[in-house]
């Protein structure tokens, strides 16, 4: 709710900040007129005025385009003096998305984030937990990386996370488990023995990393969620594939965190049922 300030009180706010803007910008009272198209006695008279009386919205809007500053911020209506565009380019970002876990920027938001807690849906399975058979049957067709860079950088990520000091919450959709367990979908091809030995790796990572890392299996019929990675309190990257959607404004983050809270309390398996769990589906199937 916005509070009710005295005209006057505004007047003289918008004088100050008028001023400001033009000392951070360079910008002299003539020099303003002319970006603005008026004399430089009204620009002057605006500024030494010192009743309660604001000048036109022209004026401002013509103001705030010139000094690269919000119209809001200059009439007392905002705490940030950045324009729109401005806010928006600090607050959100595409980044390229090489190869999901395994590119040197999700990893460098890893490290910035070291402390706070990340939470994960992945995509697939999380690179640093695949094993070497896997990812050299996966990395097989990709070009960019050879397998061997695939499997070097997922060992740094887990050495890494062996000694980093945040925790870890992943989120799985059912429907991902069951299909690297039924060998379809993404994992359609995924030779048996190689199935079984990540599927045991999976199980032993959840009890060796247990509380750090904390596993969930929740059901994308009851809550959906696209791939996306949040970083502490520091941003939220929603993965599309080829790029991430990089959310750095604290709302933004703090409703993805809801999300992923959300996941967790839905959740139909947590870490502790989790081996059993899965080991339960692998019995289950023929394949």
């Amino acid at each position: 709710m916005m509070t009710n300030i005295d005209k006057r009180i505004r007047a003289e706010q918008f004088r100050e900040r008028l001023t400001r803007a033009m000392k951070d910008a360079a910008m002299t009272q003539s020099a303003l007129a002319r970006h603005i198209h008026v004399e430089r006695s009204t620009v002057s008279q605006v500024l030494n005025d010192e009743g309660a009386r604001l000048p036109n919205a022209q004026f401002v809007g013509e103001c705030a385009a010139a000094l690269n500053v919000s119209a809001d911020w200059l009439l007392g209506l905002s705490h940030r003096p950045e324009n729109a565009s401005d806010l928006l380019a600090q607050s959100l970002e595409l980044t390229r998305a090489p190869r999901a876990l395994i590119d040197e920027q999700i990893f460098a938001w890893h490290k910035e984030a070291a402390g706070y807690k990340i939470r994960h849906v992945p995509a697939s399975l999380p690179d640093m937990f695949k094993s070497d058979a896997f990812l050299e049957w996966e990395y097989a067709p990709h070009l960019g990386r050879t397998t061997q860079q695939a499997i070097n950088a997922s060992r740094d990520r887990l050495d890494w996370m062996r000694t980093s000091q945040s925790d870890y919450e992943i989120a799985f959709p059912l429907h991902e488990v069951k299909s690297l367990v039924h060998r379809t979908g993404y994992y359609e091809g995924l030779p048996k023995e190689i199935r079984d030995a990540q599927i045991e790796r999976l199980c032993d990572f959840a009890t060796q990393f247990y509380p750090r890392v904390r596993i969930y299996v929740y059901d994308a019929k009851m809550l959906f969620s696209a791939p996306i990675t949040i970083f502490g309190p520091l941003l939220a990257a929603l993965y599309m594939g080829q790029n991430y959607l990089v959310f750095r404004d604290a709302n933004r983050v703090e409703t993805f965190v809801d999300h992923f809270d959300t996941l967790v309390r839905q959740a139909m398996v947590n870490t502790r049922a989790f081996p059993e769990f899965i080991n339960a589906l692998a019995q289950d199937t023929t394949k």
